[in-house]
């Protein structure tokens, strides 16, 4: 029987968006699987109670558990760190692996890990996000010295409701930010419905977009040492930097 794949992947609790996008993702490798864990997470805000959210107890149990299906990998597919920090995915995926011997990533690690592979400076930006939240993930990675020069939000709170945004504002906003020609574009927010649409903005474009959801699946086939170019259909990160 050939290896199998087992893919950890840590679930807001009111996403409805990434299951079933991740799922078709893996399906050029038919030897992996994604299996998910969640924890409660329903808005997204500067509160204390949105941020307490995103507290490790709770993340740390549902990594726990996901490690009882001896997942090879477990990946945080959720954006907090980029208004929370990039600090906080750091100590996380060391807290995940200290807790269970696994390998951990998350999406905002692996799409930082993609822009200074592939020297971004000036990063396009699409989130569904609050003005105060998206203002937060700016000046994050303008600390990084990557410059946000042009941005589109839809000021939404209610994670639920971020999966029911529509195919066509999502493309209307990737065009729009396109037209300050970033090095690459960033859907970021793992319960919008963008992955599916990567490719072909792509295309129209020319300028690399990357979906939340796509690069913590990119780093976790990585870790469990895949290779990413099997994935087709889904954009140029699964192949350029396979």
């Amino acid at each position: 029987m050939t290896d199998r794949l087992l893919l950890g992947m840590l679930t807001p609790s009111s996403n409805t968006t990434l299951e079933p996008v991740t799922t078709a993702m893996l399906a050029g490798i038919p030897e992996a699987s994604a299996h998910f864990g969640r924890f409660k997470v329903t808005e997204i805000a500067l509160t204390q109670q949105a941020l307490g959210q995103f507290d490790d107890g709770e993340i740390l149990g549902a990594a726990e558990l996901l490690s009882h299906a001896r997942v090879g990998v477990i990946g945080w597919s959720g954006t907090a760190a980029s208004w929370r920090g990039f600090d906080t995915d750091q100590r996380l995926c060391q807290r995940i692996t200290e807790a269970t011997g696994i390998p951990a990533c998350t999406s905002v690690l692996a799409l930082n890990e993609i822009l200074l592979r592939t020297g971004v400076r000036r990063l396009g930006l699409v989130t569904p996000y609050l003005d105060d939240v998206q203002a937060r993930i700016v000046a994050n990675y303008a600390r990084l010295g990557i410059e946000v020069v042009a941005e589109r939000h839809l000021g939404l709170r209610d994670n639920f409701r971020f999966s029911e945004v529509d195919a066509d504002t999502l493309r209307a906003m990737v065009r729009d930010v396109a037209r300050a020609q970033p090095d690459a574009i960033t859907i970021l927010c793992t319960n919008l419905r963008g992955a599916p649409l990567v490719a072909e903005l792509e295309t129209e474009t020319g300028i690399p977009i990357h979906d939340s959801i796509a690069t913590v699946v990119w780093k976790s086939l990585q870790l469990v040492g895949a290779d990413t170019g099997r994935i087709a259909g889904w954009g140029r990160l699964f192949g350029e930097l396979a």
